[in-house]
């Protein structure tokens, strides 16, 4: 697979205009105008400049000044299976062979191995003839290379094609996305708080599961604003907001032993239940609370008459995979030790820690940027 800075030598060294390529993933096929919505979004709030996003089919074209920047900036977004940078062609037989030979001769390195793949809707051919038809071109054109076909098991560059209609897309280079469904999809405010690793993968799963998210941070002491910051700054791109309020609490419960934590998880679903919002996200787990603490909060929560989200629920080794996703890998082994929880406790909480947090609220501003983590910082210190 080319890096970004490969695609654009390469695109410029064909001197052709390319396409960047969205493909919904099939939770989000019937939610194309909400992500067509967040892509115009996410492009504005990075400043890429663009001349149309429409739809082809399944699929979305976007036609941007800069395609490798702009899918870089796409690809923040849930609701993707994958994208691409491509270039359209007419839906045509030998249109379609020669473009993937001339774009797969020039992305081949010597002696690489490749497959040819072709999907969608074919018009009086097969898409294994077409498959078949430009590996024999590359073969031929490209002897002096040595590249040689491989298998869908075993090749070194993928050269694939998507079909609709009336066009074929050939792509120049294809990134997988983030799954889940667009931002927004479903029209219901929640709120979620993050004060750990746990809570920042359950907000993340919120977000990625199409809910419009207000974000609070609770923390026990200054030391952990930190890491909780780096965290933040993983999550909020995904909002699809040039500016994000994010309120900060802290509470003063001691940061040691499990039954001190479920008192501090406790504590920051009463500061959740506090706000207007009809949801909460929960940052809980069956695989990681007891069965009494879960049951426990739910009872509560309904008593308030508001609606708890569980979303990590069945989120098992997955995670993991969201940490990294996240870009927070240092983060595992803490989580690691965070997941093995052992306490059937449900403790008490003191409504005078809670009055207290309650006081010690602060409202940040946040503008996305290169230095969000830094601004956050020097913004919460300011009183300091």
């Amino acid at each position: 697979m080319l890096n970004y800075k490969q695609v654009k030598m390469k695109r410029e060294k064909m001197n052709e205009i390319s396409y960047v390529v969205v493909f919904p993933n099939i939770f989000s096929k019937n939610k194309i105008p909400q992500l067509i919505k967040n892509i115009k979004k996410i492009l504005k709030i990075k400043n890429q400049k663009y001349n149309s996003v429409k739809r082809d089919g399944d699929i979305i074209l976007v036609d941007a000044d800069d395609p490798v920047f702009a899918s870089s900036a796409i690809n923040l977004l849930f609701g993707i299976e994958k994208i691409a940078i491509a270039r359209q062609v007419k839906n045509d037989f030998q249109n379609i062979v020669s473009e993937i030979t001339t774009i797969g001769g020039n992305l081949l390195l010597k002696g690489e191995k490749f497959l040819v793949k072709v999907e969608g809707i074919s018009k009086g051919f097969l898409v294994k003839d077409v498959e078949i038809a430009a590996t024999s071109n590359i073969i031929e054109k490209k002897s002096n290379l040595g590249a040689h076909p491989g298998t869908d098991e075993n090749f070194d560059k993928l050269l694939y094609t998507f079909l609709t209609k009336n066009y074929a897309y050939i792509c120049i280079f294809s990134d997988i996305g983030k799954g889940g469904i667009p931002y927004e999809s479903k029209k219901q405010q929640t709120i979620c708080a993050v004060y750990d690793e746990i809570s920042a993968v359950s907000c993340y799963e919120t977000i990625k599961q199409g809910y419009d998210t207000k974000i609070i941070v609770c923390f026990r002491q200054e030391s952990e604003l930190m890491n909780l910051v780096k965290m933040i700054n993983q999550i909020i791109p995904r909002l699809v907001q040039e500016e994000i309020k994010i309120e900060f609490y802290n509470l003063k419960i001691n940061p040691k032993g499990n039954k001190n934590y479920l008192i501090y998880v406790n504590s920051i679903i009463e500061i959740l239940l506090s706000f207007s919002n009809k949801r909460i996200s929960l940052s809980l787990s069956p695989l990681i609370f007891s069965g009494n603490f879960i049951d426990s909060v739910l009872y509560h929560i309904f008593s308030k008459k508001k609606i708890p989200i569980i979303p990590l629920t069945g989120v098992d080794n997955q995670l993991f995979l969201e940490v990294k996703e996240m870009g927070l890998e240092r983060s595992i082994s803490k989580l690691e030790k965070m997941i093995s929880i052992r306490s059937n406790d449900v403790p008490k909480i003191s409504k005078t820690d809670i009055e207290f947090a309650l006081k010690t609220k602060k409202e940040i501003s946040v503008k996305l940027g290169v230095n969000n983590v830094h601004d956050i910082l020097d913004s919460l210190n300011e009183d300091h």
